[in-house]
Protein backbone atom coordinates (compact mmCIF):
# COMPACT_ATOMS: atom_id res chain seq x y z
CA UNK A 1 0.00 0.00 0.00
CA UNK A 2 1.30 3.44 -0.87
CA UNK A 3 1.81 6.21 1.65
CA UNK A 4 -0.80 8.31 -0.16
CA UNK A 5 -3.42 5.56 0.12
CA UNK A 6 -2.62 5.00 3.79
CA UNK A 7 -3.02 8.74 4.47
CA UNK A 8 -6.38 8.62 2.65
CA UNK A 9 -7.49 5.82 4.98
CA UNK A 10 -6.55 7.93 8.01
CA UNK A 11 -8.47 10.88 6.57
CA UNK A 12 -11.49 8.69 5.82
CA UNK A 13 -11.42 7.32 9.38
CA UNK A 14 -11.39 10.87 10.75
CA UNK A 15 -14.31 11.78 8.48
CA UNK A 16 -16.37 8.94 10.00
CA UNK A 17 -16.13 10.43 13.49
CA UNK A 18 -19.51 11.97 14.30
CA UNK A 19 -19.64 15.75 13.76
CA UNK A 20 -20.82 16.34 17.33
CA UNK A 21 -17.46 14.96 18.47
CA UNK A 22 -15.24 16.59 15.87
CA UNK A 23 -16.78 19.97 16.72
CA UNK A 24 -15.44 19.75 20.27
CA UNK A 25 -12.00 18.44 19.34
CA UNK A 26 -9.62 21.26 20.13
CA UNK A 27 -5.99 22.00 19.37
CA UNK A 28 -5.09 18.58 17.98
CA UNK A 29 -3.25 17.61 14.80
CA UNK A 30 -3.11 14.19 13.13
CA UNK A 31 0.01 12.86 11.42
CA UNK A 32 1.07 9.72 9.59
CA UNK A 33 4.61 8.47 10.20
CA UNK A 34 6.35 5.47 8.70
CA UNK A 35 7.63 3.92 11.92
CA UNK A 36 7.08 4.36 15.67
CA UNK A 37 9.87 5.03 18.19
CA UNK A 38 12.47 2.26 18.30
CA UNK A 39 11.53 1.35 21.87
CA UNK A 40 7.97 0.39 20.78
CA UNK A 41 8.24 -1.03 17.23
CA UNK A 42 4.73 -2.54 17.18
CA UNK A 43 2.94 0.68 18.12
CA UNK A 44 0.10 1.44 15.70
CA UNK A 45 -0.84 4.88 16.99
CA UNK A 46 0.07 7.41 19.66
CA UNK A 47 -1.67 10.32 21.35
CA UNK A 48 0.57 12.96 22.87
CA UNK A 49 -0.91 15.94 24.65
CA UNK A 50 -3.35 17.05 27.30
CA UNK A 51 -6.77 15.40 27.08
CA UNK A 52 -9.78 17.69 27.00
CA UNK A 53 -10.83 16.36 30.41
CA UNK A 54 -7.60 17.58 32.01
CA UNK A 55 -7.45 21.07 30.55
CA UNK A 56 -8.06 23.99 32.84
CA UNK A 57 -7.60 27.73 32.98
CA UNK A 58 -3.85 27.24 32.60
CA UNK A 59 -4.32 25.69 29.15
CA UNK A 60 -3.46 28.47 26.71
CA UNK A 61 -0.76 29.09 24.14
CA UNK A 62 0.35 25.46 24.00
CA UNK A 63 1.35 23.47 20.96
CA UNK A 64 -1.38 21.23 19.54
CA UNK A 65 -1.87 17.73 20.84
CA UNK A 66 -0.49 15.20 18.40
CA UNK A 67 -2.07 12.00 17.13
CA UNK A 68 0.32 9.88 15.09
CA UNK A 69 -0.72 6.83 13.09
CA UNK A 70 2.16 4.52 12.15
CA UNK A 71 2.05 2.98 8.71
CA UNK A 72 4.81 0.35 8.96
CA UNK A 73 3.53 -1.67 11.91
CA UNK A 74 -0.06 -1.40 10.69
CA UNK A 75 0.85 -2.88 7.32
CA UNK A 76 2.94 -5.61 8.95
CA UNK A 77 0.11 -6.46 11.37
CA UNK A 78 -2.59 -6.73 8.70
CA UNK A 79 -2.87 -9.53 6.15
CA UNK A 80 -5.23 -7.88 3.63
CA UNK A 81 -6.13 -4.40 2.46
CA UNK A 82 -9.51 -4.84 4.14
CA UNK A 83 -7.67 -5.56 7.39
CA UNK A 84 -5.69 -2.33 6.94
CA UNK A 85 -8.88 -0.31 6.42
CA UNK A 86 -10.39 -1.75 9.60
CA UNK A 87 -7.24 -1.41 11.68
CA UNK A 88 -6.66 2.20 10.63
CA UNK A 89 -10.24 3.01 11.61
CA UNK A 90 -9.87 1.36 15.03
CA UNK A 91 -6.50 3.04 15.64
CA UNK A 92 -7.79 6.50 14.71
CA UNK A 93 -10.84 6.14 16.97
CA UNK A 94 -8.63 4.82 19.77
CA UNK A 95 -6.25 7.79 19.61
CA UNK A 96 -9.04 10.36 19.24
CA UNK A 97 -10.68 8.81 22.30
CA UNK A 98 -7.49 9.54 24.26
CA UNK A 99 -7.92 13.21 23.24
CA UNK A 100 -11.31 13.01 24.99
CA UNK A 101 -9.70 11.50 28.09
CA UNK A 102 -10.75 7.88 27.60
CA UNK A 103 -8.12 5.47 28.94
CA UNK A 104 -6.89 2.23 27.36
CA UNK A 105 -8.74 -0.06 29.79
CA UNK A 106 -12.09 1.51 28.93
CA UNK A 107 -11.32 1.44 25.19
CA UNK A 108 -10.57 -2.27 25.42
CA UNK A 109 -13.88 -2.83 27.24
CA UNK A 110 -15.66 -1.00 24.41
CA UNK A 111 -13.88 -3.03 21.71
CA UNK A 112 -11.59 -0.22 20.52
CA UNK A 113 -8.41 -1.64 22.05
Amino acid sequence: MTRDRFEELVSEALDRIPPELTRVMDNVAVFVEDEPPADDPELLGLYEGTPLTERGEWYAGVLPDRITIYMGPTLRYCETQEDVVGEVSVTVVHEVAHHFGIEDARLHELGWG
